[in-house]
């Protein structure tokens, strides 16, 4: 009889076998350097949000020591104020490549350590990176502004850019809840959080024009929702509204229209969030159709330009293997990653109503 695999929890009818997802995770380990950090690819940057993305995978696949090695390097490299650069070059802490330092990529580290906690019931690595988690969501708060969404990043001089994107304050959304989820585990209540929560929501909710309009991108369709920012019939109502603008039946999703590309990993997250609101049946068909951009060895092309029927760009980026390991555990029931993207599993933070 043969024993269970760590990646069996990762089997999917349809879209990955247990020896297919043993290799899609032998991929991401592959690009994951000595000291823990997991570029995009061996010899291209590295961003914190999508390390972290590449993290949690990781831990669904049971991989929890090299998950644990990732955010041993985030907490080894977290600036002075709190913050990380927005890039390194091959995930080198001594070669950033963009100065700036944006508020989704340091709010998200709180997701993925929550997320580890989750997988494996480890107190001592709660402790070490609380630190960590604190100082992040610091930064990250510092740039909130009075309309409850959050300013984009800092300038590499340290200027706050007031501009929020939908996008990244709906992850922040997320990554705050994260916060307060290790907060009341640790007994340590934090009510400035609770409040930066409940007003974040509601501009993310109420409040399209306190955000640069990037309607064009599918993220800013349906992250409000993966965030959980937005749910119930709200939420489906807003999926039904860009389904048609936004998803190429059979192939995936666009990563912004008109242009004739799908993407993996917009699509691979618009999964989740279907299945964040009980639309599992159509996040497993579109988990379905993105299997035409695995590549041999396991790993995923970033996306495929139907019109030419060409794969583009040539890279196959760690991010976009993890976003499909993320959804396949979510659909799968595996425990951490359905409380860290279902709504019901994280503090709500304080309602707020300013309308």
């Amino acid at each position: 009889m043969t024993s269970p695999q760590p990646t069996d929890r990762l089997v999917l009818p349809g879209v990955l076998t247990s020896e297919q997802a043993t290799e899609t995770v032998a991929g991401i380990l592959a690009a994951q350097r000595p000291d823990g950090a997991i570029p995009w690819f061996t010899g291209h940057h590295l961003d914190p949000w999508d390390h972290v993305e590449a993290a949690m995978a990781l831990d669904t696949a049971g991989e929890h020591a090299a998950a644990e090695a990732a955010y041993r390097w985030l907490a080894a490299h977290q600036l002075p104020d709190g913050s990380w650069y927005a890039a390194y070059a091959d995930g080198d802490s001594a070669r950033p490549t963009d100065l700036a330092r944006e508020s989704n990529f340091c709010a998200y580290p709180a997701v993925g350590v929550w997320h580890h906690y989750l997988a494996t019931g480890d107190d001592a690595f709660l402790e070490e990176t609380w630190p960590m988690v604190r100082r992040a969501v610091a930064f990250v708060l510092a740039l909130q502004q009075p309309g409850g969404q959050i300013g984009w990043k800092r300038e590499p001089d340290g200027t706050a850019c007031p501009d929020a994107l939908l996008t990244g304050s709906s992850s922040v959304y997320q990554a705050l809840r994260c916060a307060l989820a290790l907060a009341e585990h640790r007994e340590e209540p934090q009510p400035d959080w609770e409040l930066a929560v409940g007003s974040l929501g509601h501009a993310v909710r109420h409040h399209p024009e306190r955000f640069l309009d990037k309607s064009r991108y599918s993220m800013d369709w349906y992250y409000p929702v993966l965030g959980g920012a937005v749910r119930g019939a709200a939420a489906k109502e807003r999926l039904e509204e860009g389904w048609d603008r936004f998803v190429v039946p059979g192939l995936g999703v666009r990563c912004v229209v008109p242009n004739p590309w799908v993407t993996g990993g917009e699509s691979a997250e618009l999964a989740l969030a279907l299945w964040a609101v009980g639309e599992s049946d159509r996040a497993l068909d579109i988990l379905k159709w993105i299997q035409c951009l695995r590549a041999e060895g396991g790993m995923y092309w970033t996306g495929y330009v139907f019109e030419d029927d060409a794969v583009w760009p040539r890279e196959q980026t760690t991010w976009t293997a993890a976003s499909l390991l993320l959804a396949v555990a979510a659909l799968g029931g595996d425990e951490p990653t359905v409380t860290v993207f279902d709504d019901g599993g994280l503090p709500p933070g304080l309602a707020l109503d300013c309308c």
